[in-house]
Parts: C-alpha cells; structure tokens; sequence
C-alpha cells in the first residue's frame, strides 16, 4: 500500500510540474476556427485539437524548464516554492528527461501536418520562451510583451492548421487581452515584493505599483474601444451577417470590469488561470459571451 502511495504522489507531483492546468491557455487555438464557423467541421476541429496537444507539451516543456533556470528565486515565492522542483519532490535530473520527452512528442506531433508553416510557428513559440527563460525575462518591458506575444502565436498557429483567416482585429484583441493579464500578474509580483522585500521577478525591480496601475487602466480602456469599433465595424457587420454584435460588449465591459476588482480591491491577481477557475463572475462571463457568439455564428 506504501509504495502504490509513494507511486500516485509522484505521478501527481509530475502532474504538478507539467502544470497541466495552465493548458487553457492553449484553447486560444481554437478561436480561429470558431469564428471562422467552422467548429463544427470535425475534419478541421481534429487538425486543431492534434496541434493543441503539440502546444500543451510544448508549454509544459517550457515550464519545466523555467522552473530549472530559476530554482532558487522560486524557493524565495510565496507561491511557487510550492512547486515540485523548488520543494525536491520532482529532482533535477529527472525534470530534465521528462523536458526532453515533451519536446519530443511536440517535434512529433507538429511533424503530423502537411504546412511546414505550422513546424515553423512551433519552432518559434519554443525559441521564444527559451530566449525568455534564459534571461529576456529580466528586461522589463520586454518580458510582458514576449508572454503576450505567445497568445497571438497560439491564435496563428490554430488558424494555420485549419486553414481560416485570421482576422487583424482578432489578433490585436488576444495580444491587447494578454498584455493586460501579464500586467495584473506583475502587480501582484510587486504586493508581494513590498510584503518580503524580496523581489520575485528580476523585471519587477524596474516596475511601481502607480506605473503598473497606469498601464492597467490605459489597456482595459484601449481593450474596452477597440472591441467597440470592432463589434460596430461594417466590415465585420457584413461578415457575421449580423446587426446585433454589439450585445456582445456587454459581456467584455463586465468582464474587465470585475478583473480590475480582483486586481486594484482585491489584490488577487496572481494567477489569470485560477481566477478562471475559480471566479463565478468571471466565468459566467466568459460563458455568456461565447453562447451568445455561437448563437450569432451557428443558428
């Protein structure tokens, strides 16, 4: 019984290290597609759930390996001295072997589609986050627009492999939405640096909390007007065949609304994924808005 124990809190603490509940992030995927209308084209949807497993083993690669390069500063974090690595459940060695096989699998899987393109945005999202971890996160500035960066890539990358357009507006919402996630998440960086005195993102020394504000009001106004002109864009009207996009704002102004309560009230901005999770508002939101464009799309 002891070592079928042992056996299932290593499995969970290999679970914990590929932070598979980050994967979410990987549905940006499959926005394209949706609002392309063609979800439900099982042909198309299989391409992209095939090239969303690629992404969540190359993410999860991605993680292992920023939590090696930055054992030490994590032991310091509140939160992320609890992961695997940092706490000794998951070593070294084995971290890497486990790197190794996800990169491999996503070589793999990338390899299934015909556009060498697709390998190429791969590659890319992959390089990128190494340069990232390797020490581009430490330029600030920088850092926030490399992770906002790998939305948009993500987005691309779905389109590519279901062969849909994607659209300029599209894009400039996903980076504009994920700069102003990366922004709140820094915030939080800085509540926590001012509680420990110890800075827990190199990046965050060159950042204030009357800065991060700054630039959290500036994008979830910039957001808020750019998905207005979107909604009422004749070009996008016309696409949709429908006048009523509009009702749609309802849903973004709510939501941004209540992200800033959890981020400036609340400060609990920590972790985008488990606000999602684990906030009702925020979900009921999200749900309300993708029913109310599926409506607007498939009926």
């Amino acid at each position: 019984m002891a070592s079928i124990s042992a056996k299932m809190i290593s499995l969970r603490n290999v679970f914990n290290l590929l932070r598979i509940e980050h994967w979410i992030k990987n549905l940006f995927l499959f926005i394209p597609i949706f609002f392309a209308g063609e979800f439900l084209n099982a042909d198309k949807l299989g391409q992209v759930a095939i090239a969303f497993f690629g992404f969540c083993c190359t993410a999860s690669a991605i993680y292992i390996l920023n939590d090696l390069m930055d054992v030490k500063s994590d032991r310091l974090h509140p939160e992320k001295s609890k992961r695997p690595i940092p706490l000794g459940l998951v070593s070294v060695s084995t971290a890497w072997v486990i790197f190794t096989i996800l990169i491999l699998v996503g070589v793999l899987v990338s390899f299934q589609f015909t556009r060498q393109s697709f390998i190429i945005l791969l590659g890319s999202y992959f390089f990128l986050n190494v340069g990232y971890s390797l020490g581009l996160k430490r330029v600030p500035i920088l850092e926030i627009l490399i992770v906002s960066s790998g939305f948009v890539l993500r987005a691309v990358g779905g389109g590519l492999v279901a062969d849909v357009d994607v659209s300029q507006w599209m894009l400039m919402m996903i980076f504009l939405l994920a700069l102003f996630l990366a922004l709140a998440k820094r915030r939080d960086d800085l509540l926590l640096f001012g509680k420990s005195s110890k800075s827990v993102r190199v990046a965050s020394e060159h950042y204030n909390l009357e800065y991060i504000n700054s630039l959290l009001i500036m994008v979830s106004g910039i957001i808020i007007v750019a998905y207005l002109m979107y909604v009422i864009s004749p070009e996008v009207i016309n696409r949709f065949h429908s006048k009523y996009l509009y009702i749609t704002s309802i849903f973004v102004i709510a939501g941004m609304m209540r992200y800033l309560q959890i981020t400036l009230v609340e400060n609990k901005s920590g972790s985008p994924t488990k606000i999602l999770y684990r906030d009702n508002f925020i979900r009921i939101v999200v749900m309300l808005w993708v029913i109310t464009f599926y409506f607007i799309i498939y009926l």
